[in-house]
C-alpha cells in the first residue's frame, strides 16, 4: 500500500472505530506533501455530507487558505460517490486514486449506483418545480455588475 493511500486506510479505520462514520478515509496531497486527511464523520455529525473526500477537500482549502486545489492530488479509499465527485470537480483536483471499486461499495452497503443513474435525469428522479425564476435571476445580473467578483 502506498504511503499515502495508508493514510487515507488508517482515517477509515479511525472514523470505523470510533463510530463516526463510514469504512471512507481521504488525503490531499500538494507537492509531495499531506494537506489535509480526513474520514467520513456523517454518524457523528448527523451531516449527510460529512464524507471523507468532502472532509479532506474542506480542510485542505482552509488551510491553504483558497477553493483551488488544482496542483493537489486526493487519495480516498473508495471510488467516489456522486457528490464527492462534484465536490472534487469544483475543487479542481486534478488526479484522484481510489482504492475500492464502486462494486465494492456496494456489498458493503453503500450503493451509489442509483444516484449516478438519477444524476443522469434529476427531473425523474426528484420532483422538481421552478419558483419565482424572475426575480431571482436578477441575483446573477447584480453578480455580474459587482466590480469585485471572484468567478470560481
Amino acid at each position: 500500500m502506498t504511503q499515502w493511500m495508508n493514510i487515507a486506510y488508517n482515517e477509515a479505520i479511525l472514523g470505523m472505530d470510533h463510530n463516526e462514520g463510514g469504512p471512507f478515509g481521504a488525503v490531499i496531497v500538494c507537492d509531495g506533501k499531506v494537506i489535509a486527511y480526513a474520514h467520513n464523520k456523517v454518524l457523528k455529525t448527523n451531516d449527510p455530507t460529512a464524507h471523507a473526500e468532502i472532509n479532506a477537500i474542506r480542510k485542505a482549502s482552509d488551510l491553504l487558505g483558497r477553493f483551488d486545489l488544482s496542483d493537489c492530488i486526493l487519495y480516498t479509499t473508495c471510488y467516489p460517490c456522486p457528490m464527492c465527485m462534484g465536490a472534487i470537480f469544483w475543487a479542481r483536483i486534478p488526479t484522484v486514486y481510489y482504492g475500492a471499486t464502486m462494486e465494492d461499495a456496494a456489498r458493503g452497503g453503500f450503493d451509489d449506483t442509483k444516484f449516478y443513474t438519477m444524476i443522469q435525469n434529476p427531473e425523474q428522479a426528484l420532483d422538481l418545480r421552478p419558483l419565482d425564476g424572475e426575480k431571482t435571476k436578477e441575483l446573477f445580473e447584480k453578480w455580474l455588475k459587482k466590480k469585485e467578483r471572484t468567478i470560481y
